[in-house]
């Protein structure tokens, strides 16, 4: 049985929600002292705006909601893998701790690719936690292209 947690259920209703707007199905969720403070999902198409991507967007929320440029303390629940992108903006917000769902092979930074993380460069390094409802979130993923080709 695949490993479970209510805020990674949240995630992937933010995941679904995004996908039901023509988004990419990628959702976040910010938790500090046990419970959500920022939830968000993809919003490249909607905004016209390359970063907000659903990491970028619920630490954007996380941050106006505690009125602080960092999150110390704060974990990040998210769907897939994050890219390069949003691996540094989840380095630079000082998460504590990195919670994911699928892999992602081409695009991930964090497992795959540059391994962000264990870069000589990267001041901040999350624990990371991989594979949580990672089968769930991959689906979502895999029917949402399905559909699209």
């Amino acid at each position: 049985m695949a490993m479970r947690s209510g805020f990674m259920d949240r995630a992937l209703q933010q995941a679904l929600a995004a996908g039901q707007r023509g988004e990419v199905p990628v959702g976040a969720v910010v938790v500090l002292d046990g419970r959500i403070i920022a939830e968000a999902g993809n919003r490249t198409r909607e905004k016209r705006d390359v970063t907000a991507h659903a990491e970028i967007e619920a630490i954007r929320q996380a941050a106006r909601v505690l009125d602080a440029e960092r999150l110390n303390g704060a974990d990040l629940y998210v769907t897939l893998e994050p890219c390069a992108m949003c691996a540094a903006a989840i380095s630079f917000a000082r998460i504590r701790r990195l919670y994911y769902g699928a892999e992602d092979v081409k695009g991930g930074a964090v497992d795959n690719g540059p391994r962000f993380y264990a870069q000589a460069t990267c001041h901040h390094a999350p624990e990371v936690y991989s594979g949580l409802a990672g089968e769930d979130a991959a689906r979502l993923l895999t029917d949402f292209f399905g559909q699209r080709r």
